[in-house]
């Protein structure tokens, strides 16, 4: 017991008298950053993707665009997300000569990891809303995109809210990989109190609370949000 206490203490002169408070500070910032930003990427380009597949296929261009989409898809579904990080990162900015920091290229590969994974969600949400929805919105001369935009997509949303979250979740817990670009996540911020103290039980475990404490509030805001609009379902 004496051994954990002298780790705790350790651990609390690195955190408060070194400023490692700080790096903890910046770290869950990106982190958060980096998984918000990536999350609303992720909703719009996998609502364009999704909205795209279910296109009808009676012409060449429908049938394009959903190739395209399926390759977009199967391409960032197969490969691990760090090693999109570490292509874009150094590979596919040194060839356009683009420079952008650990973070930037972090909220975009999420984003765009995020999209291909949410577009298959938004699809089986717009598939669950019943046809005569969009036929409805049709028969009162509201175009497609329109009646896809203002009625299909809007109760696509509401049945998909859960996976939504569990996407969010997934997110904010693969942001520890963030370090193989430079960005500085909340890995990094303890990683950097336990080189400092020689000493990584307590940092890990403390992080690890973090990470169990931002997965809780998240899953309690969509239960919040699930309840806001079944409320909103019974008035109307």
């Amino acid at each position: 017991m004496g051994n954990f206490d002298q780790k705790v203490n350790k651990f609390i002169e690195i955190f408060v008298e070194q400023n490692g408070y700080a790096k903890v500070i910046q770290g869950l910032q990106n982190t958060l950053l980096i998984a918000v930003t990536g999350l609303i990427i992720g909703i719009i380009v996998g609502t364009l993707i999704a909205t795209m597949r279910v296109l009808p296929k009676y012409k060449t261009l429908p049938k394009v665009l959903n190739g395209i989409c399926s390759f977009y898809v199967a391409l960032f579904r197969g490969t691990p997300m760090v090693v999109q990080l570490l292509v874009f990162y150094y590979v596919l900015l040194p060839i356009i000569g683009l420079k952008i920091t650990g973070v930037q290229v972090a909220m975009l590969v999420f984003g765009l990891n995020s999209g291909a994974y949410i577009s298959e969600i938004m699809r089986s949400g717009i598939q669950s809303v019943d046809s005569g929805q969009m036929e409805a919105g049709r028969a009162v001369g509201l175009s497609f995109g329109t009646s896809m935009m203002k009625i299909v997509i809007p109760q696509a949303v509401k049945n998909i809210l859960p996976t939504l979250g569990n996407e969010f979740i997934s997110l904010i817990k693969e942001t520890s990989v963030v370090s193989f670009v430079g960005a500085a996540d909340l890995y990094v911020a303890f990683n950097y109190i336990g080189s400092n103290s020689y000493e990584f039980m307590v940092p890990y475990l403390v992080m690890a609370l973090i990470y169990i404490a931002l997965v809780l509030i998240i899953s309690l805001l969509i239960k919040l949000m699930e309840r806001s609009l079944k409320k909103s379902d019974r008035r109307n």
